[in-house]
């Protein structure tokens, strides 16, 4: 029996190991953690065969080699473990690229990008459900893709499924060589993870190479950098603007546009704008982009219109949570990055009172800045990025901000600061990773939701 090794106890990496289980491998897990949390899930997967080591860094000074690696998504793809595998042929891969080897019978649409992935992820599956077809959302939303190939595997009823939705990240990008789907959407690239892929140049690269195998490729044509290499490089591709038919970077006849508050694609009325409810421009731009996909899936325009005027959003991203005397709370968790976090200020009324920190990310947060110093009547600091965050400010002459290091301590003060400054809104948004503090974003907004909701 051939032996599977699996890095990572996430859900990607459980549902790698049973996926491989299920066909027959001999499956070994291993995570460097050793919280007693992990203990019962432990037991469950060596109850079903599989064998799980906690607190392990895995070597391959062992004696019986194994045939195949499969990595998590938050394993990087350049530690020397992996390095030495793969300079000994050990066929090395991410989950989602071994769910696409039990999956590729099925179109997938692929969605990658530096922000919008989840929004566009989430509207591309609501379209496609909506047109009563089996296209379930996996990657970074919805299941882990081995979770439905696990699922084929069993021939489970659910099973016959009609699409694949998948977000996918750079690191899954990275981990996928073979994984190439039907139709292929870009949303944004800014820097972003460089602590990582080291370089912005490396960065695109590893996003380009999921486009390049796409049979049919959609780029957002308002984001700056896609539209400048648009004007030398992916001459055949779909793009969209939400500028209008001249703004375009291709014949009509391939672009989904806005004009007139009307939506079009590829020449055809497709729905008027007003149908569509989440706020900014960068939904806008992600609503397009989805259209673009459910066309080319040949999915009639009454449908997407039906679907677009039952979507109300995704979790963590500007996500309504609650209104206290007049004061929108907003949950803009998944905003990791200062970009991303950009987008958050430019979506919701001012003045805004803005929670923001976090364990500190890499980037460029000049423009993130100006729209505090534009939107922002007072910035509540959280966790590690505090300090730093602070001095930036103060850099910046805005110095209307205080330190206070917790979730709890920011969402009570920002109602009693929220009635004081007249504000309209309380905004997490925290440009930063969760990690200092939380498992995760969802974590993070989880927390701020419940907290919001003891307030009221």
């Amino acid at each position: 029996m051939a032996t599977a090794y699996i890095i990572g106890l996430g859900r990607s990496g459980v549902a790698a190991a049973k996926c491989l289980k299920e066909d027959g491998w001999e499956v070994i897990i291993s995570d460097r953690s050793t919280s007693a949390n992990l203990t019962p899930l432990q037991q469950q997967l060596q109850a079903e065969g599989i064998t799980v080591k906690l607190g392990h860094t895995p070597n391959l000074n062992t004696g019986s080699l194994p045939k195949l690696i499969v990595v998590s998504p938050g394993v990087p793809w350049d530690i020397p473990f992996l390095i030495e595998a793969r300079q000994q042929k050990i066929d090395t891969i991410g989950e989602l690229e071994l769910a696409w080897r039990y999956l590729n019978s099925c179109p997938w649409v692929g969605i990658t990008g530096t922000n919008g992935k989840t929004t566009t992820t989430a509207l591309v599956a609501a379209i496609f459900q909506g047109a009563k077809l089996n296209a379930p959302a996996c990657g970074n939303i919805g299941h882990a893709a081995c979770e439905l190939a696990l699922s084929k595997l069993k021939k489970d009823s659910i099973s016959n499924y009609d699409w694949i939705i998948a977000e996918i990240s750079s690191y899954q990008c990275e981990s996928s060589q073979k994984l190439a789907p039907k139709i292929g959407l870009w949303t944004t690239f800014t820097a972003d993870h460089l602590s990582r892929h080291q370089t912005l140049e490396n960065y695109y690269a590893i996003k380009a190479s999921l486009l390049y195998r796409s049979e049919y490729q959609i780029f957002n044509g308002d984001d700056p950098y896609l539209h400048q290499t648009g004007l030398h490089q992916w001459a055949d591709a779909y793009w969209t603007t939400v500028k209008g038919k001249d703004n375009l970077l291709c014949d009509p006849s391939k672009g989904v546009y806005i004009q007139d508050n009307w939506v079009v694609a590829f020449g055809e009325l497709i729905l008027p704008l007003n149908l569509f409810k989440m706020p900014g421009f960068h939904n806008q731009q992600n609503l397009l982009m989805a259209i673009a996909a459910a066309r080319l899936a040949g999915i009639e325009k009454g449908s997407i219109a039906s679907a677009i005027a039952t979507f109300t959003g995704v979790p963590h991203r500007l996500e309504y949570i609650t209104t206290i005397d007049g004061i929108d709370f907003i949950n803009d968790s998944k905003a990791t990055n200062y970009d991303a976090a950009e987008v958050g200020l430019l979506s919701v009324k001012s003045p805004t009172i803005l929670i923001a920190g976090g364990e500190e990310k890499e980037g460029d947060n000049s423009t993130w800045i100006t729209q505090i110093k534009s939107k922002v009547a007072k910035v509540l600091l959280i966790g590690q990025a505090s300090e730093n965050f602070a001095k930036r400010l103060d850099d910046a002459d805005y110095h209307d901000y205080e330190i206070v290091e917790t979730m709890d301590v920011a969402v009570e003060k920002s109602l009693s600061l929220g009635r004081k400054l007249n504000v309209k809104v309380v905004l997490l948004s925290p440009a930063c990773a969760s990690f200092d503090q939380y498992q995760s974003f969802e974590h993070r907004g989880d927390h701020f939701r419940e907290l919001c909701q003891q307030i009221k």
